[in-house]
């Protein structure tokens, strides 16, 4: 694996590791992590994570809303 790959990788999975509550903060956890480009941002989550980081916060948000439902 080349050294930006690696970066790349490592800035990837930081990202993952941060909640991402909604479209309009994907892009600042692309820039939080490196990434100066939301865009590039979301094509490389997408290309590492096989979806991109909205949805992954759709997902999210649907969780929440199923556990708050569950806790009642």
């Amino acid at each position: 694996m080349r050294p930006l790959q690696y970066q790349e990788q490592i800035r990837l999975q930081e990202a993952s590791a941060r909640p991402i509550s909604d479209a309009a903060f994907v892009a600042a956890v692309g820039f939080n992590v490196g990434y100066e480009s939301p865009s590039q941002f979301s094509r490389e989550y997408s290309r590492m994570f096989g979806a991109p980081p909205g949805r992954d916060a759709a997902r999210l948000r649907d969780l929440t809303a199923e556990d708050q439902r569950l806790a009642q």
